[in-house]
């Protein structure tokens, strides 16, 4: 049995019965019945994934899954390649965005080489778990093999394994990718059938004319492809990203070994559909970190049933949304587990 398959096996509902039972816990607490709004909602989900009413909410891991892209040689973003292996090299010293948002939610980053176009030497905080040197330009061939996709999916199932064995609470996902939009778009579109222009944004900061020509490009894609929306597998490797399908392992693999997953932004967001499509009740696990400034966003969320935890017009990844949201789930089931109730504290119902 394959990696995949077997993560695939693991995965069942969370018990709807244990959420309604966290529910009337936190209903005893010293407040109006729902005064904590979607905290409450966050502790009911979060306990009821761990499978008790005192949930550990640490050690908290995000991983930031880097790969390239070979739609870049086409002008859709407004950043060379090169960046990509820079932001690596920025991450394992602890200097951007997310390294600082993880720091003050007290997680670690863990930075794992997918698919970069640049041979890493072993680091500190660097998985080396290349599956390829970037994918091709999916306007002239497919992104990747599905043999390649596949890959990318274990790889991210193997690292939840892993994660489960160090007894890792809560994972997050991030990514880095320069053009990483442009899949994650024609991901959704290929999914919902929408029109590409719905769901296509201006990545790194496009102008209006590179705008277009992406779209153009996408529509291209998914016509010479035709990719199956009823094969996730095959609609990751037609025109994905190895970040992408790395994404959608780790998903998958929190699933499997009931971790609460904290999802970031569109490309993350991207993986955890694919995730979903491959089995409905991963959506149980996920936390949908924020919703992001890429149009495309809300449409993939609303796919998987998921409601952003904040709204703070983010667009960078790396996984800095869900660094944010670790805090919220961690302060709702801190609500859960350290709260009076009207008993204890002597006050009337």
């Amino acid at each position: 049995m394959t990696l995949l398959q077997s993560a695939l096996d693991r995965i069942t509902p969370v018990s709807s019965d244990l959420i309604a039972q966290t529910q009337a816990r936190l209903d005893n607490k010293t407040k109006p019945l729902g005064a904590l709004g979607r905290l409450e909602e966050i502790a009911a989900r979060y306990a009821a994934i761990a499978g008790n009413f005192a949930p550990e909410t640490g050690p908290k891991v995000i991983y930031t899954f880097a790969g390239d892209h070979g739609i870049v040689e086409e002008g859709v973003s407004a950043c060379p390649k090169e960046v990509t292996t820079q932001m690596v090299f920025n991450f394992l010293r602890g200097g951007a965005g997310v390294n600082v948002l993880a720091r003050h939610a007290g997680a670690e980053v863990r930075v794992v080489d997918i698919g970069v176009d640049h041979e890493f030497e072993p680091a500190p905080g660097l998985h080396l778990c290349k599956v390829a040197r970037g994918t091709r330009n999916f306007t002239k061939e497919s992104a990747m093999t599905r043999e390649e996709a596949i890959a990318a999916l274990e790889v991210g199932i193997a690292l939840a394994d892993r994660a489960k064995a160090e007894g890792i609470a809560m994972l997050g996902t991030g990514d880095m990718g320069i053009g990483n939009t442009t899949p994650s778009s024609a991901i959704i579109a290929a999914l919902t059938g929408c029109p590409v222009a719905e769901v296509t944004h201006r990545g790194t900061g496009i102008d209006d004319a590179a705008l277009q020509k992406k779209i153009g490009l996408i529509e291209a894609g998914l016509a010479l492809h035709r990719p199956d929306p009823a094969d996730p597998v095959d609609l990751l490797a037609k025109v994905g990203g190895l970040e992408i399908g790395g994404i959608a392992g780790l998903v998958l693999g929190a699933a499997a070994n009931r971790i609460p997953v904290v999802v970031d932004g569109f490309i993350s967001t991207a993986g955890a559909l694919i995730a979903c499509e491959l089995h409905p009740n991963v959506k149980d696990y996920v936390f949908a970190a924020h919703a992001s400034v890429e149009i495309g966003h809300r449409r993939m969320l609303q796919r998987i049933d998921a409601e952003p935890i904040l709204d703070l017009q983010l667009r960078l990844g790396e996984g800095t949304g869900a660094a944010l949201a670790m805090g919220i789930i961690e302060a709702a089931v801190k609500i859960l587990k350290e709260m009076a109730t009207f008993a204890e504290a002597g006050v009337t119902p």
